[in-house]
């Protein structure tokens, strides 16, 4: 069983006091519809997509899909724990992509791939694809790519 998890990093976002309200930029919209194009064409068919609640990682998801689903789980300042939970990792099965925030996508990342919770950091709009599977009855975690909009 190959269960797929992609962690997307919502795209630049404007600056301002409420922080769930902040809109992407022009750039920012530039950067999700690189990433979502690129995405789509390499996502196995009926991904799970889920973002957070903020408007910022919202946008960013309806990029690749306008009815992508929405957790609170996924919200800034949540913990790595929460985002796994959300995506029912790895028992979920199939592919779930995860619109999140820093530093938790990092933080999920790191564990994942080390066995440790660190603050690794990704570039707004990059994305981690990590993949589970059993080799020789062992659980692995691979990094199949890690990816920035100014890369594609």
């Amino acid at each position: 069983m190959k269960t797929n998890l992609i962690l997307w990093r919502h795209a630049e976002a404007e600056a301002g006091d409420d922080d769930m309200r902040r809109a992407l930029t022009e750039k920012g919209h530039k950067q999700a519809r690189k990433m979502a194009e690129w995405l789509d064409a390499q996502l196995p068919a009926h991904p799970m997509i889920i973002a957070s609640l903020a408007l910022r990682a919202r946008q960013t998801a309806a990029a690749l899909h306008p009815n992508h689903q929405i957790d609170s789980r996924l919200n800034p300042d949540s913990s790595a724990e929460a985002y796994l939970q959300a995506a029912g990792w790895p028992a979920a099965g199939g592919t779930t992509v995860l619109v999140g925030h820093q530093p938790t996508l990092g933080r999920v990342a790191a564990r994942l791939l080390s066995g440790i919770e660190a603050d690794w950091h990704a570039r707004k709009g990059a994305i981690w694809w990590l993949q589970y599977r059993l080799r020789d009855g062992q659980p692995q975690t691979l990094l199949k790519t890690m990816l920035t909009p100014e890369q594609l």
